[in-house]
């Protein structure tokens, strides 16, 4: 299928492996220009190096901290306009809700609702004065069903959920689509250190937790960031006009709910 999108310019955040690095490979196969950001300059250089040579759209790479105002206007300033945004950034790390003091949540919701709220609050109403705009935030499954050891990031996507869900009716009118997705789990790096602490708490090796945790899945399997990429193109497509303010859920199955 032609997403239409080809010879459009977008933003990928945290672009140089796992999700953020499959979203950028999607979006350059349909022809998209990148700017791509991380925080480690040889990774994200050798990321757009080879996007580019693959795909042979322009990719500019970006070594900036997009979760803090001096990395966002690192990245703004490479990019310019936008048509295409997809937000992006780590997960906090797991805890206990009686460990996690007020700086723990300020940080978490610094990186995983503020700072999207910033880009889009940048770039958005650019898209909206051309009539054209298309904005993916990469969030958890954890908004739909919390996931009680990582009680941070629950609380940070929920609210960039909420936010999401009151702007992006209030700007779809301008031909700009606002959506999230909303990720199980997948074969990342994140899903490594996720199942290395499974290991660690439970005394099994990291195989043995990646298998349990793979039985808990309908599909058996982890998910695949080229598969993720694929769902956030066609996101970012023309074909995705009349999808506004959704949360599409990318978990194999293992949310088990009717709606």
């Amino acid at each position: 299928m032609d997403l239409g999108i080809r010879g459009k310019r977008g933003l990928v955040c945290a672009a140089s492996k796992g999700l953020g690095r499959g979203c950028a490979e999607a979006l350059a196969e349909a022809g998209v220009d990148l700017v791509i950001n991380s925080r480690t300059e040889a990774e994200i250089a050798a990321t757009a190096g080879d996007i580019a040579g693959r795909y042979g759209v322009k990719v500019t790479p970006v070594a900036a901290d997009i979760t803090t105002d001096e990395g966002r206007a690192r990245v703004l300033a490479a990019l310019g306009e936008a048509d295409i945004l997809v937000t992006n950034a780590g997960g906090p790390p797991p805890g206990m809700w009686t460990d996690w003091n007020r700086e723990d949540f300020i940080k978490a919701i610094d990186a995983n609702m503020l700072s999207a709220v910033a880009l889009m609050q940048a770039l958005v109403p650019g898209m909206m004065a051309r009539g054209w705009g298309r904005v993916v935030n990469i969030t958890s499954q954890s908004v739909r069903s919390p996931i009680a050891v990582l009680g941070l990031s629950n609380t940070a996507r929920a609210g960039l959920t909420g936010f999401v869900a009151g702007m992006s009716r209030q700007v779809a009118g301008h031909g700009v689509c606002v959506n999230n997705i909303l990720p199980g789990i997948h074969a990342t790096a994140r899903a490594d250190s996720l199942d290395k602490g499974v290991s660690d708490k439970e005394g099994i090796s990291v195989d043995q937790a990646r298998e349990n945790r793979q039985a808990t899945i309908p599909t058996g399997t982890y998910g695949r960031p080229e598969d993720f990429g694929a769902t956030c193109a066609f996101l970012c497509s023309q074909q995705a006009r009349f999808i506004v303010g959704q949360n599409i859920l990318l978990d194999g199955g293992a949310l088990n709910v009717t709606i």
